[in-house]
């Protein structure tokens, strides 16, 4: 069965759409197999988006980030990774379609409520970096 990592990041938990997120993914019968809240440190931010360092919006992503709790989450099921992506959207969320969860509640290319992964090799490392 295969696994992603999603992160409800700061401007979700700050909005309280922790548990509409959630309810989301269950609707589609993904199994929640890991889940933890929690300030991410600088430096797990820093790696997370070592892949768009030096771009004028680094500095202001870290930041907002570590800012305050993120919720991150393991779901499992078939094509878990694909389904995910499909629900969360495309990562600016005015680009995104009405009912994908950036399309609705997104505000900008970063705070963009969730993250997920985008490969069963980014699943592997994330699920790795943040759950040990």
């Amino acid at each position: 069965m295969e696994q992603t990592l999603v992160m409800i990041k700061p401007d979700g938990v700050e909005r309280k759409l922790v548990g509409e997120i959630i309810q989301r993914f269950e609707r589609k019968q993904l199994k929640l197999s890991q889940l933890k809240v929690g300030r991410m440190p600088r430096e797990l931010a820093e790696a997370h988006y070592a892949h768009v360092k030096g771009r004028d919006f680094f500095e202001d992503m870290i930041d907002y980030m570590t800012s305050s709790d993120v919720v991150y989450l393991v779901l499992s099921g078939t094509d878990v990774i694909k389904t995910v992506r499909k629900m969360i959207g495309v990562t600016n969320p005015l680009e995104a379609e009405p009912g994908t969860i950036r399309g609705d509640y997104g505000a900008t290319s970063y705070q963009n409520i969730v993250h997920a992964s985008d490969s069963p090799k980014a699943a592997e490392l994330e699920i790795q970096r943040f759950f040990g």
